[in-house]
């Protein structure tokens, strides 16, 4: 007489080709891994860990950083990795690192100036061959040469602030305000001489 065994199922790994990936993965979770659940999750495990290996050594471009900040007196800066520090746009590719990992002064940023620089960090002048930092429009001073960074429609910039004496001066220096520092110093500034009779400092 022959005796016949029963088999259980669950002792049994079977795999049905049409059932999907998600779904094998799904049943793949302890406590009923399988040697076949296993090896998917290995695999998985190995691929996330072969591509952050790859970031990390620059073999895979890394997503951009948004590294705009606003700095003292709200002007335009460059965050450093530690998301905290925010240096100026125009101490960034001055050859001293502001950011303690030196994030501010790398070739990838500095190496093609202005070019290499995101463009929040660049005013391009009204001539095209001339560009000055983001942070040096509306400060008051004719950085361009032009005084297209203080006056017209491409600086926008507000009218002279309360530390500023508005007039149209006689030094190349300024475009259309002096500051109040200035007045009745014994110097004509304005072309009216306004800063020496009506201005106070």
């Amino acid at each position: 007489m022959n005796k016949t065994h029963p088999q259980r199922n669950g002792d049994v790994a079977t795999f049905d080709s049409t059932k999907s990936c998600s779904e094998e993965r799904a049943r793949c979770w302890p406590p009923s891994c399988t040697r076949r659940c296993a090896c998917i999750l290995a695999t998985a495990l190995l691929v996330l860990t072969a591509t952050s290996l790859a970031v990390a050594l620059g073999l895979l471009p890394r997503a951009p950083v948004n590294r705009f900040c606003a700095a003292s007196n709200n002007q335009t800066g460059f965050l450093c990795d530690d998301r905290a520090s925010c240096v100026p746009a125009s101490q960034v590719c001055d050859r001293a690192s502001n950011c303690r990992n030196g994030e501010d002064e790398q070739e990838e940023l500095c190496g093609d100036l202005p070019r290499s620089f995101p463009g929040y960090l660049v005013f391009h002048c009204s001539d095209p061959a001339y560009w000055i930092y983001a942070d040096q429009r509306c400060n008051g001073i004719n950085d361009c040469g032009d005084c297209s960074d203080e006056m017209g429609s491409l600086a926008a910039c507000p009218p002279c602030g309360p530390e500023w004496w508005s007039c149209t001066p006689v030094l190349y220096e300024f475009c259309s305000c002096i500051p109040r520092r200035l007045c009745r110093d014994g110097v004509q500034h304005c072309t009216t001489w306004a800063d020496e009779y009506i201005c106070l400092p």
